[in-house]
């Protein structure tokens, strides 16, 4: 668990500067967190993966303490960015046996991701999150409702009705998004895992 968190560490950091480059919501930081001695990049496997379901999901979330309020809130932060291929290729080559392209895709925006994304696509392809994928906003709700997002677990967030609710009021409110992004990030930060506070969230003391 320590290892793990010493990734977040990283992860959280990388983050929240992103998100402040892109006009994001600003909080204060609590400090005093403690992180473990060591930090793998193998550990970010235990990170949630883009093909999870909700129940994947939820039970990853709550391994860490964190609710289904904070998993949409927090899935939110795929409004930035950008994707390889091979994260959302299993949706729109040989989904099933019945179906090529997942059925809960919007078709024309499946069309477009093929013509990036061919069956041999270089290292390199992939697409952005959503179209404002440099700003903080929260087109990414918005596109979930309209079968428009890159990962499954980004669709997923449609098949319970607690997190379809959360997902509606944060496509029709920025403001509303942004306070629930910051009271989850905050909570994320506090996961405590380790032997001591970093004076730089980059390497052990």
């Amino acid at each position: 668990m320590s290892n793990l968190v010493s990734s977040m560490c990283n992860f959280f950091l990388w983050y929240f500067q992103s998100i402040m480059q892109s006009g994001g919501p600003a909080w204060d930081v609590p400090k005093g967190r403690k992180d473990g001695r060591t930090s793998k990049a193998s550990e970010t496997r235990q990170l949630p993966a883009p093909t999870f379901n909700i129940s994947q999901l939820q039970q990853s979330f709550s391994q860490r303490g964190l609710s289904m309020d904070d998993l949409v809130a927090l899935s939110g932060g795929h409004t930035l960015g950008f994707s390889h291929c091979s994260s959302f290729q299993n949706r729109i080559q040989n989904f099933n046996a019945t179906h090529d392209i997942d059925p809960t895709m919007n078709p024309s925006f499946a069309a477009s991701l093929r013509s990036v994304c061919p069956k041999n696509n270089g290292k390199n392809a992939g697409s952005p999150m959503d179209p404002s994928s440099t700003t903080f906003d929260n087109t990414y709700f918005k596109l979930i409702l309209q079968g428009k997002t890159l990962f499954s677990s980004d669709q997923a967030l449609l098949t319970s009705t607690v997190t379809k609710d959360l997902v509606s009021k944060f496509a029709s409110s920025k403001d509303t998004f942004s306070k629930a992004f910051v009271k989850s990030m905050i909570k994320m930060s506090s996961i405590t895992g380790g032997q001591e506070v970093r004076k730089d969230c980059r390497v052990v003391n």
